[in-house]
């Protein structure tokens, strides 16, 4: 029987929250890389819950050292950092949204976001990552690119991705209408 949102999106705590979960290495040696799929337009509704488990796991799960990475903060975080920021609104607001994109295009790919978050985060101080925001900073960095590239820095570290779209274990599609044309392996989270 397929699982309601509500039943998949309640299933996600008790799920990373076991042992089994957190020191989980497959036999085949895969990465433990998870993507919890959703509808786009339940992007609030995730973000709220994201909030929820990051709370309930600092309260009652001493075990579990929860890195949490907001991909659009860090985006912005980065562009405010350079001082590119405001360079950034005046140029969308002067040149249009393209021009941005072009833009940044060079400056934010998978490769340096990736340097940014090992910069930034204590990765080897978790052993729990969460990412969500994929769909905020699509198209300059897409999550089969990141999560190839964040390979290299997270070991056994177990990361789960929140995608706004459709995971079927192999490929992404972003919104539920962006098809992804790249192979990418990670464990679906809590299938339907």
């Amino acid at each position: 029987m397929k699982k309601s949102f509500e039943e998949r999106l309640n299933a996600i705590l008790p799920e990373i929250t076991s042992d089994m979960f957190l020191s989980r290495r497959t036999a085949a040696g895969e990465i433990p890389f998870h993507v919890f799929d959703y509808p786009a337009d339940l992007e609030l509704k995730v973000r709220e819950h994201i909030q929820f488990m990051g709370k309930r796991i600092a309260n009652h799960h001493q075990n579990i050292r929860l890195i949490h990475i907001n991909l659009f903060d860090l985006m912005i975080g980065y562009l405010r950092d350079r001082g590119n920021l405001e360079k950034a609104f005046d140029l969308e607001a002067a040149k249009g949204s393209s021009e941005l994109w072009k833009a940044l295009s060079a400056s934010v790919k998978a490769e340096r976001f990736v340097k940014i978050i090992d910069e930034k985060f204590k990765l080897k101080e978790a052993n729990l990552i969460f990412i969500n925001g994929v769909g905020t900073i699509w198209p300059w960095v897409r999550a089969h690119s990141l999560l190839n590239n964040l390979q290299s820095i997270t070991g056994d570290i177990s990361v789960v991705m929140f995608y706004p779209g459709k995971y079927n274990g192999q490929s992404f599609r972003l919104f539920d209408k962006v098809d992804g044309d790249n192979y990418y392996r990670a464990f679906r989270l809590i299938p339907e």
